[in-house]
């Protein structure tokens, strides 16, 4: 049995630090866990332009503990107003390192989405030339689909057609909830990957609804049936390389977890490779946790992996009840008063 495992630095390719008072909390706390981490632009208001996200990094980086090294890799969020000259900016200001769709409604900060592809099929020709990635949230944002089906649909209706038109568009769909979309990636190019949570690689939509609702299990795309969930964990410790981490990491205050109309994300920044260690060691896996934490990610953004490590030791642990956030609220953890078997060192 393997008791402590040294591996390299791991990187988080998708993930949500919010903005100004939040990021004292959340930059902290990734910085601790993660080298460099893929900014989602879905703040208030969301980040179009390579300025937004110039200022954005600006914020992020002004609260970065002292002597940590950590780079925030900046996103744009796409819009019906994004052009091919916004794709080339923000490809020639060396920060901007991908752009994030999300169709309209369908989670946290989406209003400002798009509903309908077939627009944008220039910008996304440029995207092609230049080298920007598309990062997806692959959920159909028809409210008549049922929600445990809107990531399947939306591959069928939007990603099939899109990556047959453009080929060369690299694309990451992110946070993968189901067989469907493993099935997808598998099946295409070397243009397609996937990230993948601690959330949907150990719980279902039993945890999340049985004995009574969890709240801060909530997130979207939503948890899925058993069989989605062993889906996902066989791919992700699979070793293939299109598939890598991305927590999806999403504070919220408790106030707003825990009310009538519970707002979606789990909060992993902190205890993430904890679950992870603990999801390839269900598997038997854990010679493959540094290539999907570590090799991965890096290797498809075309960026040198990580040169320090982490040493992760088997030793129970219980996160924090919660973490102060924000004026008088708290932050819940994933995992929280829960024993955990895995942590860094």
């Amino acid at each position: 049995m393997t008791n402590q495992l040294t591996i390299t630095f791991p990187d988080d390719w998708h993930i949500h630090l919010r903005d100004h008072d939040a990021l004292k909390t959340t930059v902290a706390h990734a910085a601790q866990s993660f080298r460099r981490v893929v900014v989602m632009p879905n703040t208030n208001p969301p980040i179009k332009t390579a300025d937004d996200a110039k200022a954005y990094r600006d914020r992020i980086l002004a609260n970065v503990p002292d002597g940590v090294p950590f780079e925030p890799l900046m996103t744009l969020y796409l819009t019906p107003e994004t052009t091919p000259s916004i794709v080339e900016a923000a490809k020639a200001s060396g920060i901007v390192h991908a752009i994030k769709l999300y169709p309209a409604g369908v989670t946290t900060n989406s209003s400002a989405g798009v509903s309908s592809l077939s627009n944008l099929y220039p910008v996304f020709e440029t995207m092609a030339k230049v080298g920007l990635p598309l990062l997806v949230h692959g959920e159909a944002s028809d409210p008549n689909i049922d929600i445990f089906d809107r990531e399947a649909i939306f591959i069928e209706q939007e990603l099939k057609p899109l990556h047959a038109a453009i080929p060369d568009l690299r694309i990451v769909m992110e946070h993968i909830t189901t067989k469907d979309a493993v099935e997808f990636v598998e099946s295409t190019n070397a243009n397609i990957a996937a990230t993948l949570t601690p959330q949907h690689l150990l719980f279902n939509r039993n945890t999340l609804l049985s004995g009574g609702i969890k709240p801060h299990l909530y997130c979207l795309p939503i948890l899925k049936r058993e069989t989605h969930r062993q889906a996902l964990i066989k791919a992700a410790t699979s070793g293939n390389p299109k598939f890598f981490l991305g927590t999806d990491s999403a504070p919220h205050a408790q106030s707003a977890k825990e009310s009538c109309c519970g707002c979606a994300g789990c909060y992993s920044a902190l205890t993430a490779m904890s679950h992870y260690a603990e999801a390839f060691e269900m598997m038997n896996a854990l010679d493959k946790l540094e290539a999907f934490a570590g090799h991965y990610g890096a290797d498809f953004y075309g960026l040198p992996r990580n040169t320090d490590t982490i040493t992760l030791v088997r030793e129970d642990w219980t996160p924090p009840e919660s973490y102060p956030y924000l004026e008088n609220d708290r932050l819940i953890p994933l995992g929280a008063k829960q024993t955990l078997k895995w942590q860094v060192k």
